[in-house]
């Protein structure tokens, strides 16, 4: 019997610590939605992720946010196709349990070449967009005061040490897929991962000039809410595009992720409507972010009234986090990656190891496994995670800090990265 194990939404079978697909034909429903999922979870960096944090950031920075989110997006995409994809995914080596080999500038993969029954160029295409938003998530901490070449080679060095181990060790038969960690879409390899990268990043790099003194309010929150929506849209393929199957399993994994976006923004819209006597639409926008990041783990396992109590808890909690990351601790993670990305997915990651289970109408443990077991499997994934992440990023900071160098003048940042990075303006009014 086939069982949603340790993945990325591929069945495996429950007996196998490695990822096994039947090789049968090719599926032409399944290779369709595929496809469509690739597009739409691009569709989440550029223009989503672009647009949102392009609007949460002051005038003189959005055109250089939007650089950021593009060129990260045309970096990883070679790098992925130079090494990324073997590293992570390729079966062969001495180490595989860590690292996988093969597969390298992707010379023998060819048109026919079939990962279950759907092309591996479109498998290969899909795990591509998971491994370009990483990276562009994480520039939310430091954005306004980072230079755009330190921005380039942090994202390059960052992907190839944290993220393609990661994503091997969860989603490519390693060490912790082994172990049957549950990460259906991401919660791990890309919210914790992304998350404590974040943090880490925010306190090396500083705060921006004036922090927390002057207001730095978004500087367009029509932008910013047209970007959220296109993230909402594109998050079905992210999730529901995990399955890798146009089947109930699809159908299901987006129930989950609607219901648990919608339950974040209403939790953080009660409570700021509590304390202050008005919602505010960046705080509904910014729920709702909190709800897709943490049902994605989830989202494959769980049944639809789970992610409704999962989406309220995110709201919530990401809510406190928010607000305690920037007035309790003063740490200036800009657009409030770690406290929203990093504990929903902590969060997330967590309560699937107890939702997940049959009597919670889950999708059933692997067989011997217990609720307890599970979560401590879970607990371990995230830790490890957190971990390796934060030591990836002091590591590579440390090092561009020495050669390169982390910020920009005081004069640049004064005047704007639009113009000191770019020579260009976002306006032209």
């Amino acid at each position: 019997m086939m069982r949603k194990s340790a993945v990325f939404g591929f069945f495996t079978l429950a007996s196998s610590s490695q990822l096994a697909w039947a090789d049968g034909g090719l599926n032409a429903g399944n290779a369709a939605w595929l496809l469509v999922s690739t597009a739409l979870v691009l569709f989440m960096t550029i223009p989503g992720l672009a647009f949102f944090y392009g609007g949460l950031v002051r005038s003189k920075n959005a055109l250089s946010v939007l650089m950021q989110c593009f060129a990260i997006t045309c970096l990883i995409s070679v790098l992925w196709f130079a090494c990324g994809y073997g590293l992570a995914f390729g079966a062969g080596g001495q180490f595989n349990d860590y690292l996988g080999a093969g597969k390298f500038l992707l010379l023998d993969i060819q048109r026919d070449s079939m990962t279950g029954d759907v092309p591996e160029t479109a498998y290969l295409m899909f795990q591509m967009t998971f491994a370009i938003i990483t990276p562009a998530l994480i520039i939310g901490a430091f954005v306004e005061r980072v230079k755009f070449l330190t921005a380039m080679l942090f994202s390059a060095g960052w992907f190839l040490l944290a993220y393609v181990p990661v994503c091997h060790w969860i989603w490519g038969g390693g060490w912790l897929a082994q172990r049957g960690v549950l990460d259906f879409a991401g919660g791990i390899v890309v919210h914790v991962n992304a998350g404590v990268a974040a943090l880490v990043a925010a306190l090396m790099v500083g705060p921006r000039r004036g922090f927390p003194d002057s207001a730095m309010p978004p500087h367009n929150m029509t932008l910013v809410v047209a970007g959220a929506a296109m993230l909402w849209v594109g998050w079905f393929g992210f999730n529901a595009g995990s399955a890798l199957a146009a089947n109930g399993n699809a159908g299901m994994t987006m129930l989950a992720t609607h219901l648990s976006a919608a339950a974040g923004a209403l939790a953080w819209g009660l409570i700021e409507w509590r304390r202050y006597g008005k919602p505010s639409v960046l705080g509904i926008v910014t729920g709702m972010v909190a709800g897709l990041g943490t049902i994605t783990p989830a989202s494959g396992f769980v049944a639809p009234w789970a992610a409704i109590v999962i989406g309220a808890l995110a709201g919530t909690i990401c809510y406190f986090a928010t607000h305690y990351v920037k007035r309790v601790l003063r740490i200036d993670d800009s657009l409030d990656v770690f406290p929203v990305h990093g504990v929903g997915g902590i969060l997330g990651s967590v309560v699937t190891g107890l939702f997940v289970a049959a009597e919670f109408g889950g999708s059933g443990l692997a067989a011997g496994q217990t609720i307890t077991g599970q979560l401590g499997v879970q607990v371990l994934a995230v830790a490890v995670t957190a971990a390796w992440s934060a030591v990836v990023t002091w590591a590579v900071l440390k090092v561009l800090a020495a050669t390169v160098g982390l910020r920009v003048s005081a004069e640049e940042e004064n005047e704007g990265l639009d113009l000191a990075d770019h020579g260009e303006r976002a306006y032209s009014l």
